[in-house]
């Protein structure tokens, strides 16, 4: 297990994947007017792909245009402090093609808000990186 300089344990693309494929939320960040933003979006993966349903969006429609964006998702226990954060780094693009907006899977992904919307992004999976909080053993009194 390779561990970072924080004491993170540092997770192979496989693991982040694999975790993705848990998360129902994830964070979309991207660059909307010259500012940052991140926005909360439900989500599923389809082949090297983060994809999500959206309406339009002022701020989505600076992240459906071939723009770099990262992509976050995170898994917290916030009685055992521990946990695993993924973040995935790409390029976002709207799904226009007719056939494949009518596919079943395009029906069926999760959306934020009841009615959600009607354009699919998705977010190509170039780069990821994961960590995970892993448990401390507390030390046992008197032991060195």
């Amino acid at each position: 297990m390779e561990v970072d300089h924080d004491g993170l344990e540092v997770l192979s693309r496989a693991e982040c994947l694999r975790l993705l494929r848990t998360a129902v939320v994830g964070r979309l960040a991207l660059t909307s007017g010259a500012l940052p933003t991140v926005m909360p979006v439900n989500f599923t993966l389809r082949g090297n792909e983060v994809v999500f349903r959206t309406g339009r969006n002022a701020k989505l429609d600076a992240a459906t245009d071939d723009a770099v964006v990262a992509f976050e998702a995170d898994d917290i226990d916030h009685v055992t402090r521990t946990g695993w954060s993924v973040v995935v780094t790409g390029v976002a693009r709207e799904i226009t093609d007719p056939e494949v907006l009518s596919q079943d899977w395009v029906r069926r992904l999760p959306r934020w808000v009841p009615g959600g919307g009607s354009r699919v992004v998705a977010v190509s999976i170039d780069l990821v990186s994961g960590r995970r909080v892993v448990p401390r053993i507390p030390a046992m009194d008197g032991a060195r």
